[in-house]
C-alpha cells in the first residue's frame, strides 16, 4: 500500500504544471505612481561624485580653459560624452605610453566649463550658475553631445530665462545648436514684440554680423502680417455668412410660422407670446414691415427696400422648392433667374459660332486650325 501511494504521489507531481515565478520585491521592478520619480541614487553618492571632481583624485585629464586648468577623469568623461571618448581613443593610439590627456576648451567662461564638467560627474548644477551660464552650457552640451544637459538648458530657457533682451542671441544659438522647438519659440516672441526687440543690443549685433538673418526675420514679419490680415478678412466673411444664414432662417420662420405681429394671413398671432429664438428676427421683422408700407418711388429706390429685395433674391437662389415655399416672390425670382440663364446660354452660343466662323490670317477657320493640332 505504501509503495503504490508513493507512486501515485510521484505521478501527480510529475503531471502538475510548473508554478509561475514569485513576483520580485526589488525597488527597480515596481512601477512608480504617476507623477512621481523613483531615484536609487542617494545624496551621499552624489556628494562622492562631486568630491571626486573637486579633489581630482587620480585625475588623468587636464582641461585648459581661457584662464585656468580643470582636472578630470577620462573614464567618466568618456562615458558621459561620445566626443570625449573618441578624443581619448585617438590620443591613446598615438601616444600609448602617455597616460595624461590635455583637452583645450576656450571661447567660453571658465566657470561655465567647470559647471559643465561637474554635470558630467553627478548630473547636478546650481540654479544661480545655470542662470548665469545657460547659453554657454547650451553650446557645450551641443558640441560634446550631452543630451541631458541640452534638454535641461532648453527647458530653462523656454520657461524661465527667455526675455526680449536675449531672445535674438538665444534664437541664433538655437539655430546653431539644432534646437528647433526653442528656435520656434524665439521666432514667435520676436515677431510678437518686433518693435521692442529691434532696439535691443542683440538685434544690433545680429544686424552687423548676420544681415541675411535680419532680412529673413523682417520678411517673415511681413508674411505674418499678411497672414493675419487674411485671417481677419476670412473671419469677417464668415461673420457675414453667418448673419446671412440667420437672416434666411428668420425670413422663412416669419413667412411660415409668424412672429409677433407679422406672419401668414391664415394664422392668428399672439402679441404677448414669448420672445423668438432667432436673433435676427426682430430686425428682419422691422425690415419686412417697412418694405410692405414704403411709399418711396424715386429711381434709386429706398436703401432698406433694396436690402429686402437682395434678401428675397438670395433666398430664392437657395430655396429648394419654390412651389411650396411661403416666402413672397420666391417663385418669381426663380423663374426670372431661369429666363436670365437661358438668355446667357443663347448669347454664349452665338459668340462661339461667330468665333468658329471667323477666319484666321491663313484664311482657314479657327476650328480647323485647332483640330489639326
Amino acid at each position: 500500500m505504501g509503495s503504490s501511494f508513493d507512486e501515485c504521489g510521484m505521478a501527480v507531481k510529475r503531471d502538475a504544471p510548473v508554478p509561475p515565478p514569485l513576483p520580485a520585491t526589488t525597488l527597480m521592478t515596481r512601477k512608480p505612481p504617476s507623477g512621481r520619480r523613483i531615484c536609487c541614487v542617494s545624496a551621499a553618492t552624489t556628494e562622492i561624485w562631486d568630491s571626486l571632481f573637486d579633489d581630482a583624485y587620480r585625475a588623468d585629464v587636464s582641461i585648459h580653459t581661457t584662464h585656468d586648468i580643470i582636472y578630470a577623469h577620462s573614464s567618466i568623461l568618456g562615458l558621459a560624452s561620445p566626443v570625449f571618448r573618441s578624443m581619448f581613443k585617438r590620443k591613446g593610439k598615438s601616444k600609448k605610453q602617455v597616460k595624461k590627456f590635455t583637452v583645450p576648451i576656450r571661447g567660453v567662461p571658465t566657470e561655465a566649463v567647470r559647471v559643465f564638467i561637474r554635470f558630467l560627474y553627478s548630473s547636478c548644477y546650481e540654479e544661480e550658475q545655470m542662470e548665469e551660464h545657460v547659453l554657454s552650457l547650451l553650446v557645450l552640451s551641443h558640441s560634446f553631445v550631452v543630451p541631458r544637459l541640452k534638454r535641461e538648458c532648453v527647458n530653462q530657457l523656454e520657461h524661465r530665462f527667455l526675455n526680449i533682451d536675449n531672445v535674438v542671441d538665444v534664437f541664433q544659438l538655437a539655430l546653431l545648436c539644432d534646437a528647433p522647438r526653442l528656435s520656434i519659440i524665439c521666432h514667435r516672441l520676436i515677431i510678437k514684440n518686433l518693435k521692442a526687440v529691434s532696439l535691443s543690443d542683440g538685434w544690433k549685433a545680429m544686424k552687423e554680423s548676420h544681415p541675411v538673418l535680419e532680412k529673413e526675420l523682417l520678411a517673415t514679419v511681413a508674411v505674418e502680417a499678411n497672414m493675419q490680415k487674411e485671417k481677419e478678412k476670412k473671419m469677417k466673411e464668415r461673420k457675414v455668412y453667418l448673419e446671412l444664414y440667420e437672416a434666411m432662417e428668420a425670413l422663412v420662420h416669419i413667412c411660415r410660422d409668424g412672429c409677433r405681429t407679422i406672419g401668414p394671413h391664415d394664422k392668428d398671432l399672439n402679441k404677448h407670446q414669448d420672445p423668438c429664438n432667432y436673433e435676427a428676427c426682430k430686425g428682419l421683422e422691422s425690415l419686412v414691415r417697412h418694405f410692405a408700407g414704403c411709399k418711396l418711388r424715386v429711381p434709386g429706390g429706398c436703401v432698406h427696400c433694396k436690402r429686402m429685395w437682395q434678401l428675397l433674391e438670395l433666398h430664392a437662389r437657395l430655396c429648394v422648392d419654390s412651389n411650396v415655399c411661403r416666402v413672397p416672390l420666391c417663385k418669381n425670382f426663380k423663374e426670372r433667374a431661369k429666363k436670365q440663364k437661358k438668355k446667357d446660354d443663347i448669347k454664349w452660343k452665338i459668340l462661339v459660332k461667330k468665333i468658329l466662323r471667323t477666319k484666321s490670317i491663313t484664311g482657314a477657320p479657327y476650328f480647323t486650325l485647332v483640330t489639326s493640332f
